[in-house]
């Protein structure tokens, strides 16, 4: 006979999974158009696919707390919203971070990086080439640490508040 319970430890992590995609998948807008996607737009547009949601349960979902959502016909939605194959939401493990997804998220890596490196040099203003070229190697290497880490979550990535000291 089967065992239908489900293992607390899985279902968190189910949720933690399903929590980063969606922040992927918001990042990844914020990326391509510079603001980021309301919830009443994603609402809108949900609306438009048939699909409610609500504002509690898009924020459980976004947060990895409370239940697991499974239902299909909403990740289903949610994935024709952003663009991507609806196994990336549904649980498909073989599914993956889709490659555009990924390569846009390295572009926004780039994007960033480019962006405290120029506001560091206008800060800098005056300073010696050696200085520059210390400060830029110290950039380079802690960009270069974090590009293997995966959250997305994270405050660093949010843009609504300061980032984490290195």
């Amino acid at each position: 006979m089967a065992d239908d319970t489900v293992d607390p430890g899985d279902e968190l992590s189910a949720q933690f999974i399903l929590a980063r995609r969606l922040n992927l998948l918001l990042d990844v807008v914020v990326a391509e158009r510079g603001s980021p996607m309301t919830f009443l737009e994603l609402q809108q547009k949900l609306a438009e696919r048939g699909v409610a949601l609500s504002r509690g349960r898009w924020q459980y979902m976004k947060d990895g707390t409370d239940r697991l959502v499974t239902d299909p016909k909403l990740l289903t939605a949610i994935s024709e919203v952003f663009g991507v194959d609806p196994a990336y939401l549904l649980g498909d493990e073989d599914s993956g971070l889709p490659e555009q997804i990924d390569s846009r998220l390295e572009f926004l890596k780039a994007l960033r990086a480019a962006k405290v490196k120029s506001f560091a040099a206008r800060a800098l203003g005056e300073v010696s080439p050696e200085t520059l070229r210390a400060i830029t190697e110290f950039l380079n290497n802690d960009i270069g640490l974090h590009q293997d880490k995966s959250a997305a979550t994270g405050q660093e990535d949010s843009g609504d508040g300061p980032p984490s000291a290195p």
